[in-house]
């Protein structure tokens, strides 16, 4: 096989065979195929698309480029949950130990933030001596012993994707869903899991603007999983706020201990709760999705989740009193943003959010940039509330002015308030996809 000729088929709308897909690949991992010709060839993908079979073929390549976790010493049901990123998503440090608190073991692989949305590491590096980097026997071990693990990706899991990823990152082919869809399976599957829930983020703060975009990557992400016949949900959720109040990792990952200890943001819990549902089910724990919510409500009420959270801490090296009140760190610096006149927050564009809080030194513009963990906002105010002349806006936590200027004028632009009482959307924005199929609106009420 020539890559060259692999490349002018699938950039005329030709179907590539899985065999010619798995040797790409593989030339690709072992250095015998150019960067250049990877590049081309995710261009023609972005233009041509794949096709069904295409997609399953690529995320196999992706998958066995190198070592796939074998997870089956541990007991149950192996269920992981994947967001595709927003603006304080911190649910994965308060769903996996609940979650898990409920007899469903969840091994847990996650990455480190890029651009205006922050990363499940960069939260947990804000634990003092919390380590993520564990071995494959230590990551196994730790699911069998505690119920979960939270680690993240070695060179030795899906390294096809991170070297491809590079290149689409610099090459304009980030958006494309396809490659989009096999860049998050080949690594959810190199973790030997035997389910998955998928939490795809629409919205203003979101990869996906538009619900129709986000449901067509959530029914490519379901195909994929069925094919490699693996369990999956798919819930599609409203990024056109931010989630909860905290952006930043510190603060974050303070407000995720919150609602382990059953208080925290209402939509924050909430989709906590719905997306614990779902691996609930997965997980053959509880299929009612209605005995499932009261089980979870019970862990966090009788502190069996954040109990399992404190074990997890201080398996992985971190120290349990950082999650007691004053233990995480804090910025030195405190900044308010107002506004000038009465009105109604109408909308707020969560990305502009995001990079302010980037500017801050939250998150990053390059992937070597270092993070301070305890800067960050807080939101005072959302779409629906109405402001007074005066009133706080965002709360500003910085560390001697850096990047406050820029990110004053970022957040300033974030929200546009008018004289018109809007009425927030949904954070559930459609019912979840099961394997394939629409389930029933149940999981809604």
């Amino acid at each position: 096989m020539r890559a060259a000729d692999v490349i002018r088929r699938k950039r005329d709308g030709l179907a590539l065979e899985p065999t010619e897909i798995r040797e790409l690949i593989g030339g690709f991992t072992a250095g015998e195929v150019a960067d250049a010709q990877m590049s081309a060839f995710c261009m023609a993908v972005f233009f041509q698309g794949l096709s069904d079979d295409e997609s399953a073929a690529l995320v196999d390549a992706m998958l066995h480029s190198g070592d796939v976790l074998d997870l089956a010493s541990v007991p149950g049901l192996k269920i992981d949950k994947h967001s595709t990123g927003g603006v304080g998503d911190k649910i994965s440090l308060c769903l996996a130990p609940l979650v898990a608190a409920c007899g469903v073991p969840v091994p847990m692989i996650s990455g480190r933030g890029l651009g205006h949305t922050g990363g499940t590491l960069d939260k947990l590096a804000a634990i003092p001596g919390f380590r993520s980097d564990l071995s494959p026997e230590r990551f196994v071990a730790l699911v069998a012993e505690r119920g979960m693990a939270l680690g993240g990706q070695t060179d030795s899991l899906a390294p096809a994707d991170r070297r491809l990823y590079a290149l689409r990152d610099v090459t304009g082919t980030v958006e494309s869903i396809p490659l989009i869809a096999s860049s998050i399976m080949s690594k959810k599957l190199a973790e030997g899991i035997d389910g998955l829930v998928l939490d795809v983020k629409v919205g203003s703060g979101a990869f996906m603007k538009t619900l129709e975009a986000g449901r067509a990557l959530a029914q490519t992400l379901v195909d994929i999983a069925v094919r490699a016949e693996k369990r999956c949900s798919a819930l599609l959720t409203n990024m056109d706020q931010v989630l909860g109040q905290a952006v930043g990792n510190a603060l974050e990952t303070r407000e995720a201990v919150d609602v382990l200890r059953n208080e925290g943001p209402a939509d924050v819990r909430e989709l906590t709760l719905l997306l614990g549902i779902e691996m609930l089910r997965l997980g053959d724990v509880e299929i009612d999705p209605s005995l499932a919510r009261v089980r979870l409500e019970a862990a966090l009420a009788d502190g069996s989740a954040l109990e399992r959270f404190r074990s997890i801490v201080a398996a992985q090296g971190g120290e349990p009193r950082a999650l007691e009140p004053g233990g995480l760190p804090e910025a030195p610096d405190r900044d308010t943003l107002t506004f000038d006149r009465p009105g109604w927050v109408e909308a707020v564009d969560v990305e502009a959010v995001g990079r302010a809080a980037m500017l801050l030194g939250a998150g990053r513009s390059r992937a070597e940039d270092a993070i301070d963990p305890a800067v960050g906002l807080i939101m005072k105010a959302t779409v629906g509330d109405q402001v007074e002349p005066g009133q706080v806006l965002a709360e500003i936590h910085h560390r001697e002015s850096r990047g406050l200027a820029a990110a004053r004028k970022a957040l300033a632009g974030a929200f546009r308030v008018g004289e018109t009482s809007r009425r927030p959307s949904p954070l559930l924005l459609a019912p979840p996809l099961r394997d394939g199929t629409e389930a029933d609106s149940e999981v809604n009420r």
